[in-house]
């Protein structure tokens, strides 16, 4: 790539990822400094030139998610009165994007406030990766491009799947489903889906099971864990129902209050998820969580925005 027309910034939410973007990239992290003024608030400055040039700023906005969107709005603001050519903001996790519509009277839509954040803060693209409803793309009015982890996640099931015929993709919850009965499809799998029932935020009952899963080898399979509690009472079920094991898939590991304890007392054997989001020292402890790297996805998202060549490859 050609690294004296493009800057990569980055904020403090994911330091391990864009180490291993920018090699994948042999671009050097641009320098900019991101600390705190002594009351608090953010504190950011760019430390090179980036008039005309095509800047990238990745930031995850996970825990803590405020400082660390904040800390996102005020580099790209500080690269627009830079005058820098273009401004791209690479969200690995998307963070606010639950609330994507009004369930219930007097709640806000904290996807398209976000949305609206970046575009006012002076972002003109945004890159995320399997948001948790992909309509938000459409709550932007400047170009977004959707990657999925579906090709790292493919290949690392592949690898360890044995015969297709004897797993079974399933879905922890309805609103899955079609990522599931994607999966399957590829992997010649057959698929299974949890009936859940939310009965508030974060807490999940588990009502039904529809497939079969008696005497195969289930993955579960799906966006994002919090706190785990979904996917740990979808094992149940799933061990319940005679599957030989059971081990997870997902693409965003917030695992945040209970989540790691919830996992390791469960009936799941692996929990393989990207690095999206890093993980606490707790999850790094932790024997049954596997991580994959997304770095070359969203480097070859980043090389071709640059080089204005097509994305299409990679949106599968």
């Amino acid at each position: 790539m050609s690294e004296p027309h493009v800057r990569i910034f980055a904020g403090n939410s994911n330091p391990a990822l864009v180490r291993a973007l920018c090699s994948h990239l042999d671009v050097p992290l641009s320098r900019a400094e991101v600390g705190r003024f002594s009351d608090g608030e953010t504190s950011v400055e760019i430390a090179e030139n980036a008039r005309g040039l095509d800047c990238f700023v990745l930031q995850s906005t996970c825990t803590p998610v405020n400082d660390h969107l904040m800390e996102l709005l005020i580099m790209i603001d500080a690269l627009k009165r830079a005058s820098a050519g273009s401004i791209t903001a690479v969200l690995p996790y998307y963070g606010y994007a639950r609330q994507d519509r009004k369930v219930a009277p007097r709640t806000p839509i904290t996807a398209k406030l976000v949305a609206d954040l970046l575009t006012a803060a002076g972002a003109t693209r945004v890159v995320s990766m399997d948001m948790h409803a992909g309509q938000i793309q459409g709550f932007f009015d400047i170009p977004f491009d959707h990657l999925y982890a579906a090709p790292v996640l493919l290949d690392h099931i592949r690898k360890g799947i044995g015969d297709p015929e004897q797993n079974v993709i399933v879905s922890p919850d309805a609103g899955g489903v079609e990522r599931a009965r994607a999966y399957s499809k590829r992997l010649g799998a057959s698929l299974a889906i949890v009936d859940k029932r939310r009965t508030r935020a974060n807490v999940a009952e588990v009502m039904n099971l529809i497939g079969d899963v008696e005497g195969k080898h289930a993955i579960l399979l799906d966006d994002m864990i919090d706190t785990a509690g979904t996917l740990t009472q979808a094992a149940v079920a799933l061990r319940d129902h005679g599957a030989k094991d059971v081990v997870a898939y997902a693409t965003h590991g917030v695992l945040s209050g209970p989540a790691i304890a919830r996992i390791v007392s469960s009936p799941i054997e692996r929990l393989v998820i990207t690095d999206t989001i890093p993980l606490s020292a707790e999850g790094k402890a932790c024997s049954k969580i596997q991580l994959l790297s997304v770095a070359r996805l969203f480097g070859e998202a980043i090389r071709r925005i640059h080089s204005k060549d097509s994305l299409s490859s990679l949106f599968v």
